[in-house]
């Protein structure tokens, strides 16, 4: 409680204009296996130490006010990776809903999961659906979770949706507009993203909200997901609000 408390603090040296935050702040979480691999310790221990990081992020997320906070947990591609290490990544989402749901709820967060929840293993879909439904009437911090996601196979996904309400006589080829194509997304009813954060310094969307961070600002740092904490969160928050956003156009 005592470090908490001290990161708190440390947080609020960067002034933050509470009427120009971002509604929606997506992040890749990056780098916990070279974090772990710099103590010499296996590739689950800096997964462990990202979940801690997580946890405060998601609780000053709520606190400041964002609106939708949408994090990258596990890719369709991250299947592929060795036994033990997705293992153990499916036994901490196990851990991480069974020790927070209970503060997420009472803090009204609203949880959702991006992606393909029916390709998960039995008990985390269970947990999955559990943590939906427990929390979708909150009306706090809109909390999504990628999870067994790829934008590219969510594009898909929607295309082939569209094309079956066409098929049924539900709906013309000529209605279909961005509009009908965003609310089949998995992300129907958020803003887009405002702002991608990505930690370790790696330059690229590794197949993430491709359609979402449109018009998104970008901050990519070079601190390892465990090490980005408050302060390091903040900053990058303070860095959106110097950027000028234009979406195409040009200012007079």
């Amino acid at each position: 409680m005592a470090l908490w408390g001290r990161a708190k603090r440390d947080a609020q040296e960067i002034q933050l204009d509470a009427t120009r935050l971002p509604r929606h702040v997506a992040i890749i979480m990056d780098g916990n296996g070279r974090w772990a691999k710099r103590r010499g310790q296996p590739r689950a221990f800096g997964h462990r130490a990202g979940v801690e990081a997580l946890r405060a992020i998601i609780r000053h997320s709520s606190d400041i006010g964002i609106e939708a906070l949408t994090i990258y947990a596990f890719s369709t591609e991250n299947w592929s990776r060795p036994k033990d290490e997705v293992s153990a990544l499916m036994s901490l989402l196990l851990e991480f809903f069974g020790r927070e749901i209970e503060e997420l709820h009472e803090n009204r967060v609203c949880i959702r999961i991006l992606g393909d929840v029916d390709g998960m293993p039995g008990p985390q879909r269970e947990a999955l659906r559990a943590a939906m439904e427990r929390t979708r009437l909150n009306e706090g911090l809109k909390l999504n979770i990628a999870l067994n996601y790829g934008s590219r196979a969510e594009i898909v996904r929607a295309a082939r949706i569209i094309a079956e309400r066409v098929e049924r006589g539900e709906l013309r080829a000529d209605q279909v507009d961005s509009a009908i194509f965003e609310g089949c997304l998995y992300t129907a009813g958020l803003p887009d993203v405002d702002l991608l954060i990505r930690t370790s310094g790696e330059m690229r969307l590794s197949n993430f909200l491709l359609y979402q961070v449109s018009y998104a600002e970008f901050v990519v740092v070079d601190t390892l997901w465990p090490d980005f904490d408050l302060h390091a969160y903040r900053a990058a928050l303070a860095e959106y609000q110097h950027r000028d956003r234009r979406f195409g156009g040009v200012k007079a």
